[in-house]
């Protein structure tokens, strides 16, 4: 892939500007990322030509509209290696994948007594709904330490998780410290106690080959936005069998086999869950994104992202006063980066390397207990893509020294 990069690149037209006069380098891929050219052509052919409502509808564009709709169904069962596509069904993205879990499940399994297992570097989309299930159940919410590199660690995790856990929920990869947590090792350990894994793969899934069956999780959840998609469309995988016995969350069309006046029976999966009118172009160029990585390959995409980290992390670890957070390791690490510069709140240190054209998330990344962990109240935060080059993380570098002399001197 390396003699390919610049190909790649080109492909996204976004990237190709000036940001205070500066070249860009847009390092923010953990909150969203770019869309190539071809993605956002899908959404306008979508539009202009086969735009309908799904389902039930006999005229022609609605046949193509839903054919289009359950065909991208059937590219991210394969894309994740689900077993059945009915086990594919669609969200908002991670964060509504999370709730539907803790709504539907959680609600009818969790009970006075029972324990649900997270860890301290948990995106608030995973924390939130497990603290406020286990408040309203009168549950227990326990959490998974954390070894010296911030992985989430396998020994405190046969200590925490119990006959009494009924769910275990981690993110697959941190979006702040950049370590891939043993989330198979701990499926295997929540099955041994009778509980369901829940992965958070919204880091995951964008970057890395991900097998559902062999990881033997319960549920995932990802979203679109940080995988070349539109905002506003996701995934929630679940085992059928789990899916099935669970009861919808929302009510109204399509999630309906037949209305009486005092009784509803609820539709097969996976439209049981998929009440309302979908965002039906969100969920087809989804699919056209899992083609666009497809084309790449995702173990590509993975070991390329990992050269980077290869290339820059000891670069950022030999600059001075500024803290890496996560394992100093480059094989240790995927292609998200935190740190702070010594007396420089993140926020300065992000619109420092603003003005010099580089694009960065700085605050507590909805992880404030992992941030609390960590003894700060915040990082900033690089984050890399395929399409982003070794040029990209020497402008990083030089850009960080300079605002460390700029703050410093005050000047460039």
């Amino acid at each position: 892939m390396d003699n390919k990069t610049n190909q790649w690149r080109e492909d996204f037209p976004i990237l190709n500007q000036k940001v205070n006069d500066e070249n860009l380098v847009y390092l923010d891929n953990a909150a969203t990322t770019q869309k190539p050219q071809a993605i956002i052509n899908d959404i306008d052919k979508f539009y202009q030509h086969d735009n309908a409502n799904v389902h039930r509808g006999v005229h022609t564009l609605a046949e193509r509209s839903t054919e289009q709709f359950e065909a991208a169904r059937v590219k991210i069962q394969k894309f994740i290696n689900a077993q059945h596509s009915d086990e594919i069904i669609y969200t908002k993205g991670t964060t509504d994948a999370l709730n539907i879990i803790a709504r539907s499940f959680g609600e009818e399994n969790i009970h006075e007594g029972d324990e649900i297992v997270i860890s301290y570097l948990e995106h608030h989309s995973n924390l939130i709904p497990w603290q406020q299930l286990a408040i309203k159940k009168h549950a227990t919410l326990k959490y998974i330490e954390l070894d010296k590199d911030g992985f989430v660690d396998l020994e405190d995790a046969k200590k925490k998780i119990t006959d009494k856990t009924k769910i275990v929920s981690i993110a697959h990869v941190s979006n702040v410290l950049g370590v891939i947590n043993p989330v198979k090792e701990l499926a295997s350990l929540a099955h041994m106690h009778g509980a369901v894994m829940v992965v958070d793969g919204a880091q995951s899934v964008p970057h890395m080959p991900v097998d559902v069956q062999d990881l033997d999780c319960d549920f995932l959840a990802f979203s679109g936005h940080k995988m070349l998609g539109p905002t506003g469309i996701g995934v929630l995988y679940g085992k059928e069998a789990l899916l099935n016995a669970m009861p919808p969350v929302d009510y109204g069309g399509e999630m309906i086999n037949f209305v009486h006046l005092y009784e509803t029976s609820w539709n097969d999966l996976p439209w049981k869950f998929e009440a309302g009118t979908p965002n039906i172009a969100g969920a087809i160029v989804l699919g056209d994104a899992v083609d666009y990585l497809e084309k790449i390959g995702m173990q590509n995409i993975f070991d390329y992202e990992n050269k980077l980290v290869a290339y820059v992390l000891p670069k950022l670890l030999k600059i001075d006063d500024l803290i890496v957070y996560g394992p100093h390791d480059p094989k240790k690490h995927t292609s998200v980066i935190s740190f702070n510069l010594k007396d420089l709140h993140p926020h300065d240190l992000a619109t420092g390397l603003d003005m010099e054209g580089v694009a960065v998330r700085a605050g507590h990344h909805c992880a404030q207990p992992l941030m609390g962990y960590l003894g700060v109240n915040a990082t900033a935060r690089a984050s890399f893509y395929f399409y982003n080059t070794v040029e990209d993380a020497d402008t990083l570098v030089k850009s960080i020294v300079a605002t460390k002399e700029f703050f410093k001197n005050g000047t460039v």
